[in-house]
């Protein structure tokens, strides 16, 4: 289908001569000759792009604009106006036109405006359409009250700029929460950049943290933006902050508190525009009598304290979750959606689950793959989560092998592939940096990164 065009002038010469141009040119025209018909052929004709006037009578082009984004935000407007009334459009583009066109118009121009809003259109288009995708993909799945709690303190919590502390064990979930929290922040379109500080070595963190300058410090070889600087417009995660060292905790705290920071080996002061996030699986009050947290860095942080329920404290999202898991599996792994039977997720509510949503997660791949049919029943689900099968026969003998050596080498080559792209991402996608954290060759971490 050809784009769409709604021309809305009071002049039918402006009207005829657009119309027979942009038509030569593939475009639908639709034209209305003021702001209340612009209106009505908008409801009935859904355009693609509107090319409004700005001087017509009655209702003139500022307020026809405002009422197209009070009731279609995203339809791309373009306002027409003569000499003399730049201004106007100007104060028009802050009203949410997408580009302003001066008479007499330059159909070259006109043309360039009209693909240029479309264009636009559809990366915005694409945008939403990809954050929808990253909110499904990150939102944390249940329907128990303790999950319900959490969802609405996340959107309380997510539209502010304020700080956010995190708890809760590990496997729950709590990334998951934060890159939520930041997709439904005021900085949706800005990066969203994890620094795992139990990951880093604590000479590195402060690095990692605030840059450093070529020369700075024995092996400093080039300049290093920290993540203080490339998380600018968008969200720093600073996840297991329970971790960092003492004397990192102070100068984090000095540029939260100053919204300003300098790389390691330079006088240059920079401004900080990020909204901080961070996590702990560790109890900070006991941190804190023990002298491992500063307190008053505990403070700058808690300002709005989000708890992630373990999975035993919500085990009746279980079934949903397996049933989750295994979509999400049999999907990558291009094999039909496998089940669990009503008794074997029975024994499955029993475990204590010390891993959480990440260890049933794990369980669930490797039932996925190891499993032949298309429903894992009870007698499926193995020791030590099944209290029926011993993990160790009591005669002594070896056990049978129930799984072929194929599916074993297929089920290592997928967790390894997990295990190297969790790593990649807790990297934020630096496949060098990966690679010396595993102890593993660029080239292993290449090659499984390539892998469906």
């Amino acid at each position: 289908m050809y784009p769409a065009v709604l021309i809305v002038d009071d002049e039918s010469t402006i009207i005829d001569s657009l119309e027979g141009i942009l038509s030569d040119d593939g475009f639908e025209v639709i034209h209305a000759f003021n702001g209340y018909e612009a209106l009505k052929k908008i409801d009935s004709h859904s355009p693609d792009i509107v090319l409004l006037d700005i001087w017509m009578p009655g209702m003139d082009g500022i307020d026809t604009l405002k009422e197209i984004k009070q009731h279609h935000p995203s339809l791309p407007v373009v306002m027409i106006t003569g000499h003399g009334s730049i201004e106007s459009a100007v104060d028009a583009t802050k009203s949410g036109a997408f580009d302003f066109l001066e008479k007499p118009l330059s159909i070259d121009k006109v043309i360039l405006t009209i693909n240029n809003a479309l264009n636009f259109r559809k990366l915005e288009e694409e945008n939403r359409y990809l954050r929808k995708k990253a909110i499904e993909k990150n939102s944390i799945t249940g329907t128990s009250p303790s999950v319900q709690k959490l969802y609405g303190e996340i959107m309380s919590a997510a539209p502010t700029d304020t700080s956010i502390l995190i708890t809760g064990e590990n496997g729950t979930g709590k990334e998951m929460v934060a890159r939520t929290i930041h997709q439904f922040s005021k900085r949706p379109e800005g990066p969203f950049i994890i620094i795992n500080c139990a990951a880093i070595p604590e000479e590195h963190l402060e690095s990692e943290l605030f840059g450093h300058e070529k020369g700075a410090f024995e092996g400093a070889a080039a300049k290093n933006r920290g993540k203080f600087e490339l998380a600018a417009g968008g969200t720093l995660f600073l996840d297991e902050i329970g971790d960092m060292d003492i004397s990192t905790q102070a100068k984090m705290l000095r540029a939260l508190e100053s919204k300003t920071f300098q790389r390691i080996g330079s006088s240059r002061t920079l401004h900080m525009d990020v909204r901080v996030i961070t996590s702990s699986n560790k109890d900070l009050d006991v941190e804190i009598k023990e002298g491992r947290f500063r307190e008053d860095l505990f403070f700058r942080l808690n300002v709005i304290p989000i708890h992630v329920p373990a999975l035993r404290e919500r085990i009746e999202d279980l079934p949903l979750l397996v049933d989750c898991f295994l979509g999400h599996l049999a999907e990558k792994l291009s094999a039909p959606k496998k089940t669990l039977s009503k008794e074997a997720i029975d024994i499955l509510k029993q475990w204590h689950w010390k891993g959480n949503v990440r260890e049933l997660k794990n369980l669930m791949e490797r039932l996925s793959i190891m499993v032949e049919g298309d429903v894992i029943g009870k007698n499926e689900i193995p020791a030590p989560y099944n209290p029926d099968i011993r993990a160790v026969p009591e005669t002594g003998e070896a056990p049978a092998r129930i799984f072929s050596l194929e599916k074993l080498d297929r089920a290592k080559e997928v967790f390894e592939t997990e295990f190297v792209r969790f790593r990649v991402d807790q990297m934020n996608g630096d496949l060098e940096a990966a690679a010396k954290l595993m102890g593993k060759s660029l080239d292993f971490v290449k090659k499984r990164m390539s892998e469906n």
